[in-house]
């Protein structure tokens, strides 16, 4: 059974890929979001030319495979482009098979406590803990991520005293029994890190994100050893030699790969395996609505070290409208702060047909 077609359907800011075998079983995955389509005219370009005629069921050889054929091109967009492809072979197996994907990992279907996770910085700390207050009454969350520094800041908070306002704000309206978690988005350097870093540890924040430039691990590493609070990283690296380093000098507490970024779930597994030999979790980042968070709920049902909980981004179509529509069985309703792994074959989704529609299509065959 070989790869026969590769299909992309895309937009902007999501890409669908849908593989078919030469007996027409079929799967699907997704490409990275952001810049979708750039990234699926890659998956015809540079994915797609190794894929067609390969064994469909080879999916680790093909992940490994094409960065070599494409050696020249070790970045972000080849490994977002190899994820549409390597997530839409899982799904085939899965239905081959009739297991889910969680279970062809060795893994077994289940609930999942998910963390609700905030993206904003362009509303007041009131305004948060108002807005996360609601979910916590609504949905039983029992875990909010939110965010302080600015993004790439150099010390340069959102506005002035942001961050000292929201830390001990959201503690107090959450209360003792939710867990509060911190992203900073390389936004700090070491010295002003370690300086927020008490005030967390004070306020009893248990995870602190990405707290100075990311590729400057030597740097996480020192806020790491200085704190008494999980320093966590990871999201936006898709090199496996900067992943090696990073857990071998343990920069981080917790890693946290994304499945889309880093190119699929067996890429992803490796980072896992080598943080469970160190002795570290894996919580991996999943900030949106679209199948990332359906990959990492069936990679987090598979993995030893799974971390406490399940990204869940709380984002609506005000945030994210490009998220909306996408699929007719989304299995991301929460109920007591959780969200259940499907267990049907494969992913367990169905992309909405009427978004198929509307998006751009590209294809490439076998000849």
């Amino acid at each position: 059974m070989k790869i026969a077609s590769i299909e992309t359907f895309s937009t902007q800011y999501v890409g669908f890929v849908r593989v078919t075998t030469d007996t027409g079983a079929q799967g699907w995955g997704q490409v990275s979001t952001y810049n979708a389509d750039i990234t699926s005219l890659i998956v015809h370009r540079q994915v797609a030319p190794y894929a067609l005629g390969q064994p469909a069921n080879e999916i680790e050889r093909i992940v490994d495979m094409i960065p070599e054929k494409e050696h020249k091109f070790p970045g972000s967009y080849l490994c977002r482009a190899t994820c549409g492809l390597e997530t839409a072979l899982w799904d085939l197996q899965g239905k081959l098979a009739g297991k889910s994907v969680c279970e062809l990992l060795g893994g077994k279907p289940r609930r999942l406590r998910a963390y609700g996770s905030s993206m904003r910085r362009d509303i007041t700390p009131e305004q948060e803990a108002d807005r996360l207050t609601r979910l916590r009454d609504k949905h039983g969350f029992d875990a909010f991520k939110f965010r302080v520094a600015a993004e790439y800041g150099h010390d340069v908070d959102e506005w002035p005293g942001r961050t000292e306002e929201i830390v001990p704000l959201m503690r107090k309206r959450m209360g003792d029994k939710v867990a509060l978690l911190v992203d900073a988005n390389s936004g700090f350097s070491p010295r002003r890190a370690i300086e927020v870093g008490k005030l967390l540890v004070d306020n009893g924040i248990s995870h602190f994100e990405e707290p100075c430039l990311y590729w400057e691990l030597e740097q996480t590493k020192e806020v790491a050893d200085a704190l008494d609070i999980d320093v966590t990283g990871g999201e936006q690296d898709c090199f496996m030699p900067v992943w090696k380093q990073m857990i071998a000098m343990r920069a981080v507490d917790i890693v946290q790969p994304d499945v889309c970024y880093i190119g699929g779930m067996i890429r992803t597994l490796r980072v896992a395996k080598l943080a469970a030999a160190a002795g570290l979790p894996c919580t991996p980042h999943s900030a949106n609505l679209g199948m990332v968070t359906l990959f990492t709920m069936h990679l987090l049902g598979a993995i030893p070290n799974a971390g406490k909980y399940l990204e869940f981004a709380i984002e609506g179509p005000d945030y994210y409208p490009w998220q909306e529509g996408l699929f007719r069985n989304a299995p991301y309703d929460v109920r007591d702060g959780h969200v259940t792994i499907p267990s049907e074959p494969g992913w367990g989704v169905e992309i909405e047909p009427r978004w198929l529609e509307q998006s751009t299509y590209q294809v490439s065959r076998a000849e």
